[in-house]
């Protein structure tokens, strides 16, 4: 089973996004899913990735529910993070020891183990928020830090500045990369995480549901991610989905699970991350754990991409 780089973090190799929970996803519905989830991936621990800002709070609220009716916080590997919300200076040290004792709080644990910076904040100094996440490091708040949506400058700035600063750097990077989405990441960021011995989790790992292949020129589906799903409809998109679908014939599972597991094999990535707003999709994703692909499959998607 993965296990996060440079921490002690056994993690299941699907990550599922609490995006949903509170949003498309009502509370009952949402904890079936995670219900679900854990039963799949066990004796893996479940990784769960929610934020502060996901439905203004709710998505962790119906985290910490499940994790106290369940029994389930010492099978679960939860991460969370410090949103900008409509805050001033977002990862100003009070700022950042604030949010995570609210997440604290509404997850109902008393730690959190992965706890990101949710975007970059250029109006503190680096320093300032390293050694806020450090502080709670040291009061047995959060295991470990991290960060999400930073530039590639800018994270190797982070991992610079712990260094000289002598405390815990980010030890992991969560960054927008899939199938229609590679160039950023590989150009760029993927260079400073291997450097810096980051584990990588990728989100929007579907597209934004793109990858499931339900989103096609000439077709409406009813969901709140359609518009974003679409701009990859085109020719390059249906050239990717012409060869996820191939490989997912050949394997005889959904198109969404050889996303997954195209993204979960590539280098530096520790586990995507993908959300599901019912049983039924979720469905969709699992098999991504048991599926290998061959070499002349991921050359094939690796083509289609490019």
């Amino acid at each position: 089973m993965p296990q996060l780089p440079g921490t002690d973090l056994t993690v299941s190799d699907l990550c599922l996004g609490g995006n949903v929970f509170g949003w498309t996803a009502d509370q009952p519905t949402s904890w079936a899913v995670l219900d679900r989830f854990a039963d799949a991936v066990d004796p893996q621990p479940a990784f769960v990735d929610t934020a502060e800002m996901y439905g203004a709070g709710r998505s962790e609220e119906i985290v910490g529910g499940w994790l106290a009716e369940r029994g389930m916080r010492d099978r679960v590997v939860l991460a969370t993070k410090a949103s900008p919300m409509d805050k001033e200076h977002p990862l100003a040290a009070a700022e950042v020891v604030a949010a995570a004792e609210r997440s604290l709080r509404r997850l109902r644990t008393d730690r959190i183990d992965l706890y990101y910076a949710h975007y970059d904040d250029a109006t503190t100094p680096l320093e300032e928020t390293l050694q806020a996440f450090d502080e709670l490091v040291r009061a047995g708040k959060v295991r470990y830090a991290a960060a999400s949506n930073y530039s590639a400058a800018r994270l190797r700035e982070a991992h610079d500045t712990s260094g000289r600063l002598g405390v815990p750097g980010y030890v992991a990077l969560q960054a927008h990369y899939n199938l229609v989405e590679r160039r950023v990441f590989e150009d760029e960021l993927q260079g400073v995480a291997d450097a810096a011995g980051m584990g990588v989790l990728p989100y929007f790992g579907l597209a934004r549901g793109f990858l499931t292949g339900k989103y096609r020129a000439g077709e409406r589906v009813d969901s709140p991610r359609a518009s974003g799903a679409s701009a990859y409809v085109g020719e390059r998109g249906d050239r990717v989905l012409a060869a996820l679908g191939a490989v997912a014939e050949e394997q005889a599972v959904p198109m969404a699970a050889v996303a997954l597991r195209w993204l979960a094999d590539r280098p530096t990535v520790t586990a995507p991350i993908a959300s599901a707003r019912s049983v039924e999709q979720l469905a969709d994703l699992l098999p991504m754990r048991d599926l290998r692909l061959p070499d002349e499959q991921t050359r094939a998607l690796d083509d289609a991409s490019a």
